[in-house]
């Protein structure tokens, strides 16, 4: 809430009604134990597939399968500061309007097109391949992917798909992609979080689309 500004000309000014309650209730309302104090209903919009695999050199990703609320939202604040054109959840993936999602995602939420519940079928068959190239990340591609994006000419858009950190990508989604590539682990870790590895993935692409990529 913007500083000085009080619920009452909240209300006046966004036509939104407001309701007083009492601590305890805001307490049962809330899912954090120290709550801001405010508490929102709205209304979740899904977007189209069009918007989400917009093209025109911006990059869209794809969840596989993530459930982990705090990757999921972290990934969309990520999409959303490297300029991505939106994010598409399949099933079995975490509802992005879960409570830690939204949180997690710091409001970039609501800033890009996101759909949910899609199926890989209905990707492969709306987007038109000629928009889109289509890039698993896993750790056991033989690929890199810095290698890889640095021969990628920058009006071509990327799809970068994601899976859950257990599993990894199904095979299916691995069967789809045009491509696979790894991130390079120079220590002794043996993976990356995948909200860490789209974040690499992620800017690596942004800095190829603005020619930052060596």
């Amino acid at each position: 809430m913007t500083e000085g500004l009080s619920l009452e000309s909240m209300e006046i000014a966004t036509q939104v009604p407001v309701t007083y309650v009492s601590e305890r209730v805001m307490r049962a309302l809330a899912e954090t134990d120290t709550p801001q104090g405010v508490v929102a209903v709205c209304r979740w919009k899904s977007a189209d597939l069009d918007a989400v695999f917009a093209g025109g050199g911006k990059p869209s990703v794809l969840l596989d399968g993530v459930s982990d609320p705090g990757n999921a939202g972290t990934i969309i604040r990520t999409a959303d500061a490297a300029g991505a054109a939106g994010i598409a959840f399949t099933a079995g993936s975490v509802d992005p309007t879960n409570g830690k999602c939204v949180r997690s995602s710091a409001g970039s939420l609501f800033h890009l097109p996101i759909v949910a519940e899609v199926s890989l079928d209905q990707v492969r068959t709306s987007i038109d391949p000629s928009r889109m190239v289509f890039a698993v990340a896993t750790g056991d591609a033989a690929l890199d992917v810095f290698d890889w994006l640095s021969s990628v000419p920058k009006t071509q858009s990327i799809c970068w798909i994601f899976g859950a950190e257990a599993p990894g990508v199904s095979q299916e989604a691995r069967a789809m992609a045009d491509v696979q590539v790894r991130i390079p682990l120079y220590g002794r870790a043996e993976s990356l979080n995948v909200a860490a590895a789209a974040a690499v993935c992620l800017y690596a692409d942004a800095a190829r689309l603005h020619g930052k990529l060596r």
